[in-house]
């Protein structure tokens, strides 16, 4: 077994990789950029080394200073993690030349499965079934718009180096083939440096079943069960399960010696995941499954693979890459109960998922017992910023079986509180908590047929809301005043009082919100150590303590529950009973400035970067057509016109970097 290894990561994955190492007794080394100085797995690792800024093409993508840093450090291997450096077949050749091993496959097989075009022909040689599409080498746009044809729409178009949702789109008709063929290059070529792309049939009712797989050097290859992860948007796993619901044992027979033929077909070590595409149009059926691509790495979604078989797949990894055989032979894997995992991200459900940044100004989770696991890479305090993928944690709950698990997820989310940047908590407890989900009606459309129950309206505001964030401003208030008070020379004086006594007049302050373009005025009397609070035509009695971790502990006319206000600036977000709403308090503006925006303003909705700009001042344009291409996270995001009218101005040119909310283009209306 190795003494030291290098991990060439970042965030969960990292902290989730020293973990294991730690517990078999080897020693870390952790890289980090100048945006993670003082993240979480630098802080865990027996050694952590500067790699530079924080743009991965600085930092984390450096696979020669990763590999100079291996050796003067001692590491005897490199550990990938997922994502960066972990399918770059050229880094695993550059590995063993150095002699420092590759804990991953062999480079052979990380370029064997690179290129989905190159890796479909291997599986179709191998016996594999595969999805019906083009594969071949011809780039052309007409003759790909002719091969669209030919396989029917609706069709898919996947760049073939990607992954991730990266590179993808989806097409209905020929008329839409062009701008989407256009994009998907751009994005395959700005994510993966390959613009090449290959298509494929897009089947109206799938489901996304994967499988683990794990070989060694010593040709033992064995498969560790399916994952379900058809709940998807934006091409990205939302939430992921194992076993799949339903799943017949010939068909999990079948998908898994399907599996386990790909990884041999190409001589695979290591961890590794064969994804499949299975038509449920008539149920799930043992002839019903297509390769879609293979995952040179481990996967995200891995630990649902280790909570129902009991096996530690880093710890396998280990094991594997030092030259030890796999810890447990095929007749020695069964499947105990059932897991979950939902992705806690910091992303915008309301604005079509897209990424968000922010301070994590509170972040508890739920406590990690009785079948509940969190793997995070951060903690309250730290910032998510635009440079890394925006996940904050992995939520994974195990139960005796489906149901069972499910009624943990809903719990633990229920238990999770983020607040100081948009999340899609709530949007995962819907989709939780949806009839459908728990019924295991799966497909990959499944949050698009939904959406309107799962990104519903914001609920409104209520009085109770507005009671609770006055009363804990009014708490805040008081403690404030009495530490003053506790270090005055005069603790009585009336300036020093906590109670907003007030000369000739009955003790009360006034607390102002905006609900929308509505003012919501609170009215706060203070009778003894309680409140008397006037709102919205409502008259309430309340009061409450600040607890030691922040949260408030209120009594509304006699109903005691727990609450947690978070505060940034103007903006309060109340956490209370598993709900989480969000309002503004009013602040006078001082210097009269105005909204930027208006009908005609296009926004930066997000941090991100100009890759494109499709128009000029002076242009007229129709609603809908393409004003200009963001791309953040190495996702693309299209802008377009809001109405009819005419470009009067255009603010920034390709290549600037842009901050959320910022004035893009301005509109008006045609003369």
């Amino acid at each position: 077994m190795f003494r030291k290894i290098l991990i060439a990561n970042r965030g969960e994955i990292a902290y989730r990789v020293m973990d294991t190492a730690r517990k078999m007794g080897v020693k870390t080394v952790a890289v980090y950029s100048e945006a993670d100085a003082t993240a979480r797995h630098v802080q865990m690792a027996d050694e952590a080394v500067l790699l530079g800024p924080a743009e991965v093409s600085e930092s984390y993508l450096k696979g020669d200073a990763i590999l100079e840093i291996a050796k003067r450090t001692g590491a005897e291997a490199i550990h990938p993690g997922y994502g960066f450096l972990s399918e770059n077949a050229a880094f695993a050749d550059k590995c063993a030349a150095a002699g420092v091993k590759f804990i991953g496959p062999p480079a052979d097989a990380i370029r064997a499965m690179g290129l989905k075009d190159a890796a479909k022909a291997t599986m179709e040689e191998a016996g594999v079934p595969v999805v019906p599409g083009y594969h071949g080498a011809g780039q052309d746009a007409d003759m790909l718009a002719a091969e669209a044809e030919r396989i029917g729409f609706p069709v898919l178009i996947k760049a073939v180096a990607g992954g991730g949702g990266k590179g993808m789109r989806r097409v209905d008709s020929a008329g839409e083939f062009p701008e989407a063929l256009a994009a998907a290059k751009r994005e395959g070529a700005s994510a993966f440096g390959d613009d090449r792309v290959l298509i494929e049939k897009f089947l109206v009712k799938p489901r996304h079943i994967e499988i683990q797989v794990f070989a060694d050097s010593h040709g033992n290859a064995v498969h560790l069960f399916e994952r379900d992860c058809s709940l998807q948007r934006r091409h990205q796993k939302v939430i992921e399960e194992a076993p799949a619901p339903g799943m017949p044992e010939a068909m999990r027979a079948a998908m898994g010696a399907a599996a386990v033929a790909a990884a041999k077909a190409i001589g695979y070590e290591g961890a590794g995941t064969v994804e499949f595409i299975a038509d449920v149009s008539n149920g799930l059926q043992e002839n019903g499954f297509y390769f879609m691509e293979m995952n040179t790495r481990l996967q995200v979604e891995h630990p649902v693979t280790e909570m129902i078989t009991g096996q530690d797949l880093v710890e396998w990894q280990l094991v594997v890459a030092s030259g030890g055989e796999l810890p447990v032979m095929q007749d020695g894997l069964t499947i105990s109960g059932h897991a979950l995992e939902a992705r806690l991200y910091a992303e915008d459900p309301d604005n079509d998922f897209l990424p968000a940044t922010g301070p994590l100004l509170r972040l508890r989770a739920p406590e990690q017992e009785n079948g509940i696991r969190v793997d995070t890479g951060v903690r309250e305090g730290d910032v998510v910023t635009p440079f890394y993928d925006p996940m904050i944690a992995k939520l994974i709950v195990w139960g005796e079986d489906r149901d069972k698990a499910l009624r943990k997820m809903q719990g633990a989310l229920a238990g999770y509180e983020v607040a100081g940047l948009v999340t899609n908590l709530e949007f995962l407890k819907n989709v939780a908590g949806h009839p459908s989900f728990a019924g295991a009606d799966l497909d990959t459309g499944f949050i698009d047929r939904f959406r309107d129950t799962l990104v519903p309206e914001k609920p409104p505001l209520t009085a109770e809301h507005f009671v609770l964030a006055a009363l804990h401003l009014q708490l805040l208030a008081k403690q404030e005043i009495n530490a003053v008070a506790s270090r005055s020379a005069d603790p009585y004086s009336p300036w020093n009082d906590g109670t907003a006594w007030r000369m000739n007049d009955t003790a009360h302050v006034d607390y102002a919100f905006e609900d929308g373009d509505e003012d919501i005025l609170v009215h706060v009397t203070c009778e003894g150590e309680g409140f008397v609070m006037a709102v919205m035509g409502r008259s309430f009695t309340a009061g409450g303590v600040l607890e030691q971790d922040g949260s408030l502990r209120a009594s509304i006319d006699g109903h005691i529950l727990s609450a947690s206000v978070v505060i940034d600036k103007e903006r309060l977000t109340l956490i209370v009973g598993g709900k989480q709403v969000e309002m503004t308090r009013r602040m006078t503006d001082f210097d009269g400035s105005g909204d930027e925006g208006g009908a005609g303003a296009v926004m930066s909705p997000m941090p991100g970067k100009i890759i494109q700009v499709s128009v000029t001042a002076g242009q007229s344009v129709l609603k809908g057509d393409p004003l200009l291409v963001m791309e953040a996270m190495k996702m693309e995001h299209s802008l377009t016109a809001p109405y009819d009218g005419v470009v009067a101005d255009v603010f920034f040119e390709t290549g600037d970097q842009v901050e959320e909310g910022v004035l893009l283009i301005r509109m008006e209306d045609e003369e």
